[in-house]
């Protein structure tokens, strides 16, 4: 397409862009604007910034993070557009830049020092495309008191992020420290977990002794959030830049309620079950095996599981170095159910059981579905459950049920909880041979 197009045709696409009631779908104008191009830039940059609704501001960051032959330079002001989604927007194509991204490493600067947190994160994204060559520029901030205090800690944050030999050094690293021991000062009512994965459950304080049953070494001492930032990371780290990146380290929980929390696996146990032709089989086998042993270490050992993304859930309960119940949802057969009822699952239904609700629920269902939108939802569910009381249909039982009764539920941390010690970042044996994952964690 001609990119000297007639101001009218370019305004006209971005006036159809723009209407959420235009019977036009709205990829028609933004795949014109996305060939036009350069002179599209700064339209769609103020299309962004007066956007009326969340859904004319998507279309126009989509638009303009795609536009066709426009050099990255002409992004470059955009980065100090007084509208935020602007600014976010403009680094993006930076992002996918690779290492050429370094010839832009000046102009980026400044925006590892936005006041908003998006702008920062995507800045921090833009200098991992830069890979091992940014190293130097950040290190260079970190050591420049001038920079301010948000560059220097961004900059902290992208050299964690990018990781490697040399990334964050003694002085990064001593900062880290002493900025953990403060926070660990205020650690008195501990956040909830989110809880995506698995993780063990001893009744035992001796951190030592739960490090040596699980071949931890190397223990460095980090706040609640920075280990569940820890275990979540690396649970979901699919791209990381070093070989086992995923059994690297382990997250041992200062103990809790007298409750020491194992989250994550040690190198051997990963390997067993990911070099398994039966997974699942293999994972009941390792948990199984694993809470018989530390049952016999410490007179009773947990494991428990959940999923954010579908309805998995399961637990392993031993005593005595003697497994007494094991369930898993997803293989509720012979496979998946070791042992029987437990008393901590009295009074519920288990995930993979279903009872008949009946006329009078079923209506329930119905007007959920028939009144959509207008239904208060939450008055809904109230009445739901309800219902289920008045005909003793039990709730459904999931991991952090059993924890609850029987330990402790990550998910479910306060106030009242009893926090002894300190939690601890340990290497397993893939984590002595290969080092830390790289990525920042929250703290």
């Amino acid at each position: 397409m001609d990119k000297t197009l007639p101001t009218t045709e370019l305004s006209s696409a971005l006036d159809m862009l723009s209407d959420e009631g235009s019977p036009v779908d709205w990829t028609v104008p933004a795949d014109v604007l996305i060939e036009i191009g350069e002179p599209a830039l700064l339209p769609l940059a103020d299309v962004l910034a007066s956007a009326g609704s969340p859904e004319v501001a998507r279309r126009a960051m989509w638009a303009l993070t795609r536009l066709e032959g426009v050099d990255p330079s002409s992004y470059v002001p955009l980065l100090r557009h007084p509208h935020a989604e602007v600014r976010s927007t403009a680094l993006s194509p930076f992002r996918f830049m690779g290492e050429a991204v370094i010839g832009y490493a000046d102009q980026l600067i400044p925006s590892l020092g936005d006041p908003e947190a998006d702008v920062r994160q995507r800045a921090v994204w833009a200098f991992k495309a830069m890979g091992d060559a940014a190293v130097p520029v950040l290190r260079r901030l970190r050591q420049q008191p001038a920079t301010g205090p948000r560059i220097r800690a961004t900059a902290l944050e992208a050299l964690a992020t990018i990781g490697g030999p040399g990334a964050l050094g003694e002085r990064d690293l001593a900062a880290w420290r002493r900025l953990t021991r403060i926070k660990r000062l205020t650690e008195t009512a501990p956040e909830r977990f989110h809880l995506c994965g698995s993780w063990y459950a001893v009744p035992s304080d001796d951190q030592a002794a739960v490090l040596a049953a699980f071949d931890l070494s190397d223990p460095e001492p980090v706040t609640l959030r920075t280990g569940a930032s820890a275990w979540n990371h690396d649970s979901h780290n699919w791209g990381g830049k070093r070989p086992h990146e995923r059994c690297a380290r382990v997250f041992v929980s200062p103990a809790l309620d007298g409750w020491t929390l194992v989250f994550g696996r040690s190198s051997q146990d990963r390997h067993r079950i990911e070099d398994a032709e039966d997974q699942e089989a293999a994972r009941s086998e390792v948990v199984r095996e694993r809470c018989a042993d530390l049952s016999r270490r410490f007179g009773a050992a947990h494991w428990y599981g959940m999923s954010c993304g579908d309805g998995w859930t399961a637990w392993c309960i031993a005593e005595g170095g003697e497994v007494v119940r094991f369930y898993d949802a997803f293989e509720a057969d012979e496979k998946g159910i070791v042992g029987v009822r437990h008393p901590a699952e009295s009074g519920f239904l288990l995930p993979h059981e279903t009872v008949d609700t009946g006329d009078a629920l079923d209506s329930f269902t119905e007007e959920l579905h028939s009144a959509g939108n207008q239904l208060d939802v939450e008055a809904f569910y109230r009445r739901y459950a309800q219902a289920r009381r008045d005909l003793g249909i039990p709730d459904t039982c999931y991991a952090i049920d059993i924890a609850a009764r029987l330990s402790i539920n990550p998910s479910a941390l306060g106030a009242r909880t009893r926090i002894t010690g300190s939690g601890v970042l340990a290497l397993t044996a893939c984590g002595r041979r290969y080092g830390h994952p790289t990525g920042a964690l929250s703290m």
